[in-house]
């Protein structure tokens, strides 16, 4: 169905809205921006504005004078309305996003806080390994020189700290 009536040719409401519209959008959406301070409450205001005025045909039958105060009059009312409405006074509007949600972290928390729970039940030389080979990503041979002892003995310990580790978390419940 065709919106401008048989042979796609507009009707006369709609060239009186079309005129309507040519003459006044303008003016009215500077009038409610000043009134609102908000684009797209203007928007919708100005477009609710015309609306009403097509729904009307008296309306856009007056003078020019009558018809522009009619649609001055139903913007400020609707700008009142809105201000009044309980959207209004609950909802905030911003030209910001939202934050973005962020991944939940818990089970980072858990996790570190069950490998610092079998580091501390390490020995001082094994911890000193294990700390140094993964936490501050040295080598083996930077560790032997570190900890001024042979490459062979970094090697051992990292070994059996670990297994130690592995067994220490086993008993808290974490599968391999």
């Amino acid at each position: 169905m065709d919106p401008h009536g048989p042979g796609g040719r507009a009707g006369p409401r709609e060239d009186l809205l079309t005129a309507l519209h040519a003459a006044h959008a303008d003016r009215l959406h500077r009038y409610v921006l000043r009134l609102t301070g908000d684009v797209p409450l203007t928007q919708d205001v100005v477009q609710e504005t015309l609306l009403r005025a097509w729904r009307r045909p008296e309306v856009m039958a007056r003078e020019e004078g009558a018809v522009r105060a009619w649609l001055y009059t139903v913007a400020r009312n609707l700008v009142i309305d809105e201000r009044r409405s309980a959207r209004h006074s609950r909802e905030l509007t911003t030209d910001r996003p939202p934050e973005s949600p962020q991944a939940d972290r818990s089970q980072a928390v858990l996790d570190a806080w069950l490998v610092s729970d079998a580091l501390s039940a390490l020995s001082a030389e094994h911890r000193a390994v294990v700390v140094g080979a993964y936490y501050r990503g040295r080598s083996v041979e930077e560790l032997a020189a570190e900890l001024r002892i042979p490459a062979g003995t970094v090697k051992s310990r990292l070994h059996y700290a670990l297994r130690a580790m592995r067994l220490a978390l086993q008993e808290k419940g974490v599968s391999p």
